[in-house]
């Protein structure tokens, strides 16, 4: 059965009920994933001598993600995972406020959103685990009583899947995310400049000062957002770019092409060899790196997090979606049911 344990430090207040959980498979895999913000706390994952690295960062104890869960370290964020303009929006005609948690700007649910939640453990072996939580009507200001069930999963391939699910009794906004940090380098082993990026997105969306989108997604050719082919991502850093000053980097929506489940993007880390598959059948995926870790933060082992010390990849649909008719739709309807996948496969280059 999966490794579990129950966190009984009394080192900060923290709620009951707290889990921890170690999934492997029998090629070395490991992830460790907690029902606190259904969070991922360790991915282990070899490098071309068979080395292995934990590729994620966070914080050694429960006890400082609790301390910090402004962070959303591997956390599941949502309802509604990126930002909301004004922290409001109206649904079939009625109004709903929103906890405003940056600079006017609602984002990942707000600051009691789905990352600072005890979930429950509803099923798990040795390579998976399913997590449920049950948002109440009100919470956070989004309406409707929304059922959800997230499941981490690791294949023998070297993937780690995780798949989401929700229903809801009132039409209400979703668009969840995995908000983790990574660094194919290990966590706090330096920055990411020696990255090597490739987003299969012909387009994508362009933000104002707020970071919210401005109309439609723009092409991506002839701009520093054109990832079509691998680019190291320190000299992409380096441009000077309206687009980058606004972000202090890559913050930004890439426009992923196709439809269903497909590769989205691909990271190389060249020191190491390891390399980051991307899947989902989402229609985005957020970039963001370079102001990653603007503000130094003491992570694992002691180890400072500073800036451009990680990336996020996070699949998802379009932000502030609930103000544009354009945008594909977040409003799930009762009845029906949420669905997303998103899958992170590992590999190395000899």
């Amino acid at each position: 059965m999966v490794k579990s344990k129950i966190d009984n430090s009394e080192e900060a207040n923290i709620p009951e009920g707290i889990t921890r959980h170690t999934l492997e498979t029998p090629r070395g895999l490991e992830c460790e994933v907690t029902n606190y913000g259904c969070r991922i706390m360790r991915m282990m994952v070899p490098d071309r001598e068979g080395e292995f690295a934990d590729i994620v960062l966070g914080f050694d104890t429960i006890e400082e993600y609790f301390k910090k869960p402004e962070n959303f370290f591997g956390s599941i964020v949502g309802r509604v995972a990126n930002r909301i303009r004004g922290a409001k929006f109206k649904l079939n005609g009625t109004p709903f406020d929103l906890p405003v948690n940056e600079e006017g700007t609602h984002i990942h649910g707000g600051p009691e959103g789905f990352h600072s939640k005890v979930w429950n453990v509803l099923a798990a072996n040795e390579s998976f685990i399913s997590f449920t939580y049950n948002s109440k009507d009100g919470e956070q200001g989004y309406p409707g009583n929304l059922k959800l069930k997230v499941t981490y999963g690791l294949t023998d391939d070297h993937g780690l899947t995780i798949q989401y699910q929700a229903t809801t009794d009132k039409a209400t906004p979703v668009n969840l995310s995995n908000h983790s940090y990574f660094n194919l380098r290990g966590a706090g082993n330096g920055d990411i400049n020696d990255h090597v990026f490739k987003i299969n997105a012909s387009k994508y969306l362009p933000v104002d000062s707020d970071q919210i989108p401005l109309k439609e997604p723009a092409t991506v050719k002839d701009t520093v957002f054109d990832l079509r082919k691998p680019q190291v991502v320190g000299e992409l850093l380096k441009t000077d770019d309206d687009q980058l000053k606004i972000g202090k980097g890559f913050d930004h929506t890439m426009v992923t092409d196709k439809k269903g489940l497909r590769v989205v993007a691909e990271v190389l880390e060249p020191e190491s060899g390891r390399i980051m598959e991307v899947m989902t059948d989402e229609p985005g995926v957020q970039f963001f790196c370079g102001k990653a870790m603007e503000k130094k933060i003491k992570g694992k082992g002691g180890k400072t997090y500073g800036e451009r010390s990680a990336f996020c990849l996070e699949t998802q649909h379009f932000p502030d979606s609930v103000h544009r008719i354009g945008f594909p739709s977040v409003i799930l309807k009762p009845g029906e049911v949420y669905r997303s996948t998103c899958i992170y496969r590992f590999d190395v280059k000899i």
